[in-house]
């Protein structure tokens, strides 16, 4: 018993000192040894390290990537004099702890507000050089993107570098939306107007267009059609003349027809000849052809 007692002790007092000496830096973590409040070495390896007891202590810094997000929206107004709100957040890490430290000390809320500030004084400049239009959708991204270089800039001082700067909302404030509505109604008007007159105008064209393939298309067929009328009238001439240089008798009488056919289309007409006329001899005698 009295053998082990002392073994205890010793055993206690190495464990004593160990913990004194040792120390264990976590993988999310930098760890920075100071001596009489300087920083003497920065260790940014996981893992168990050493230090020299009473004389130097520990202190840790977080790796992880870290979010500022804002709970207050920022006013900003953009060029067209129009105030909105604008809610953003921000991504940085620690990429260089002394620097850090040398900046800010272990007050964290110095680093952000210094993040914060410098991202809300960038909104406001690049807001102010872009219409409401352009930072709600149209060039959101790339004014984004410069401002989170020049906040990255800014950050580098501090031992920080900015990761991404992003905005979740814009809103207008109540006395901006009524003018945004009327905007937005002036601009789909000017844009239906503009429709409608380009409408107007391609009906015209068309209509235009299609009149003038009808009068071609008219004046061909009229064309086509005098062509077979006179091809017809020239044929039926050669048959006439023919049918009439072999039987003058039956073409008197067939052209006698054709006028009595003609002159007596309705019952309404009504002629004055005298009876012993030429007209009325084939009535009288149809072989009076024959008789000359």
């Amino acid at each position: 018993m009295n053998r082990i007692l002392p073994v205890l002790s010793a055993v206690m007092l190495a464990l004593f000192l160990a913990s004194l000496c040792l120390f264990t830096v976590d993988q999310r973590q930098y760890a920075v040894i100071f001596q009489f409040s300087e920083a003497k070495r920065v260790i940014k390896d996981p893992g168990i390290h050493f230090k020299l007891p009473f004389v130097q202590d520990v202190r840790y810094f977080d790796k992880r990537i870290q979010t500022i997000d804002e709970n207050m929206p920022a006013r900003i107004q953009t060029i067209e004099k129009m105030n909105v709100n604008v809610n953003s957040y921000i991504k940085y890490q620690i990429f260089d702890v002394e620097k850090y430290y040398k900046a800010v000390g272990m007050d964290e809320r110095k680093a952000v507000d210094r993040l914060r500030n410098t991202v809300n004084n960038m909104l406001r400049d690049e807001f102010g050089k872009h219409t409401v239009q352009d930072v709600i959708s149209g060039k959101r991204d790339k004014v984004m993107e410069y401002v989170g270089k020049v906040a990255n800039i800014d950050a580098e001082r501090i031992g920080i570098r900015v990761i991404d700067v992003r905005i979740k909302q814009v809103d207008f404030e109540p006395s901006t939306l009524n003018s945004v509505y009327e905007r937005m109604q002036s601009e789909r008007k000017a844009v239906a107007n503009q429709l409608r007159a380009e409408g107007s105008a391609d009906a015209e064209k068309i209509k235009a267009d299609a009149d003038k393939q009808r009068e071609v298309i008219m004046a061909d067929a009229y064309n086509k059609a005098q062509q077979l009328k006179g091809a017809g009238d020239a044929k039926a001439a050669a048959i006439y003349s023919d049918a009439y240089g072999k039987t003058p008798e039956f073409y008197a009488f067939y052209k006698s027809l054709d006028a009595y056919k003609q002159s007596f289309g309705k019952k309404s007409d009504l002629m004055v000849v005298d009876p012993s006329s030429d007209f009325f001899k084939y009535m009288k005698n149809p072989r009076a052809g024959s008789a000359k």
